[in-house]
């Protein structure tokens, strides 16, 4: 099956010890990412470790769709990996990963997804341009992520 990857990069002005709280805990992700707001009824679930590797998010929404993530890697203040099930509007797992890099004036945050596409995937990955569609949401979620880490 054909891959696919998609990132978005943005420089936040804070050191990474800032910054990775509010990723590796999803009870934080309320306060910064981007599809948190979609339904103001999202049905969220909270399952095993509290913050860090083996900690379980799933939601539930009309417009938000619905899936579960869990954390499956992490280095402290570096990284993170997360397995991304999507149930609904479609099937989909795929890989999420963030590092964050040390730089002039912060911290480089990369915000990474990638996968393989079944037919049904590519026909909508094209038909309703995915890649820019979430390429926008990652980088109005890093944005938020500045906001809140600031």
């Amino acid at each position: 099956m054909p891959e696919f990857a998609m990132q978005r990069s943005r420089v936040i002005p804070v050191s990474a010890e800032a910054i990775y709280p509010l990723m590796i805990d999803f009870h934080k992700w309320t306060q910064w990412s981007p599809w948190e707001s979609l339904d103001t009824d999202l049905e969220r679930t909270y399952t095993g470790a509290e913050s860090g590797v083996g900690a379980r998010y799933g939601w539930a929404g009309k417009k938000a769709g619905a899936g579960t993530m869990e954390i499956v890697a992490a280095e402290p203040n570096a990284s993170i990996d997360i397995d991304l099930n999507f149930t609904k509007p479609m099937k989909t797992r795929n890989l999420t990963q963030f590092t964050l890099e040390p730089v002039e004036g912060g911290t480089k945050v990369t915000w990474r997804m990638s996968g393989t596409q079944g037919v049904i995937g590519r026909f909508f990955y094209k038909l309703f341009n995915i890649e820019k569609g979430i390429g926008e949401d990652f980088e109005q979620g890093l944005a938020s992520l500045e906001t809140a880490a600031s």
